[in-house]
């Protein structure tokens, strides 16, 4: 079978999905995708270096807000990531729709932010893991609004070194020109590439509890990324510009940025 194939002609069966996507997501996902599929034709690489059971982490870059809907669409089996609650909190007609489309894509709220948000982030997404679900994160944090790679937290590695599940490194390949930051609607007319790595294993670098072990991990998970995206790379953290003078001297200070 060829390397790069399309998601449509595909007839492997697909795993079972999960207990935690309830009806709702296998909904959703019997139609939401083969929709996107018709309408995005996507090219997909690498499929099979997903494993199609247990835990596993698909670690990507980040370009554009239909990331978290390219991955699910090219993977081989269900796969969920978290959305920032206010998606699911809306009120009328069109609260109800966000909230039932990011049910159905498989998006878990959760409340964003530093310290103990970040924290019960984390947890989450460990729960998910202990299921032996597909988790989707992207390492640099937030989306990459000039088109490069930045450095990547530590909080996948953290997810990886303590429940020991594998992390494939994803490539997405045009997400930002079908709906670049800022847009109201996606382009029709761009094609989109998803690329899967080959599973990394971080266990080698040490314990989740070791500082130098989550950067050594993450640093690996990252260059398989970028193996995958050809980005160029910033070499940053991609942070959101400091607000007053304590944030400042926070971002300046060397710290661990999970």
């Amino acid at each position: 079978m060829s390397s790069e194939q399309s998601v449509g002609s595909e007839h492997e069966p697909e795993s079972h999905t999960p207990r935690h996507a309830g009806f709702k997501y296998a909904v959703g996902r019997m139609v939401a995708t083969p929709l996107a599929r018709l309408i995005y034709r996507p090219r997909v690489e690498g499929r099979d270096n997903v494993p199609r059971h247990g835990a596993v982490i698909l670690a990507s870059n980040h370009l554009s807000f239909i990331d978290s809907m390219a991955i699910p669409v090219a993977a081989p089996r269900p796969v969920h990531f978290l959305a920032k609650s206010s998606y699911f909190e809306g009120t009328g007609l069109k609260g109800a729709l966000s909230r039932e489309f990011f049910t159905s894509v498989g998006a878990i709220p959760v409340r964003r932010g530093a310290g103990q948000a970040a924290l019960n982030a984390l947890d989450q997404q460990r729960q998910l893991l202990e299921e032996g679900l597909a988790v989707a994160l992207y390492p640099e944090g937030t989306r990459s609004t000039d088109g490069r790679l930045y450095k990547g937290r530590t909080g996948v590695a953290f997810l990886a070194l303590q429940t020991g599940a594998p992390v494939v490194p994803v490539g997405l390949i045009g997400t930002d020109r079908v709906m670049p930051v800022g847009a109201k609607m996606p382009s029709l007319t761009e094609r989109i590439t998803v690329r899967f790595g080959e599973p990394i294993d971080v266990s080698k670098h040490g314990p989740a509890t070791s500082g130098r072990a989550r950067r050594l991990a993450t640093d690996e998970i990252m260059a398989g990324i970028h193996a995958l995206s050809g980005q160029e790379l910033a070499d940053v953290y991609n942070e959101p510009p400091a607000q007053n003078p304590i944030d400042r001297i926070k971002q300046a200070l060397p710290h661990e940025r999970r």
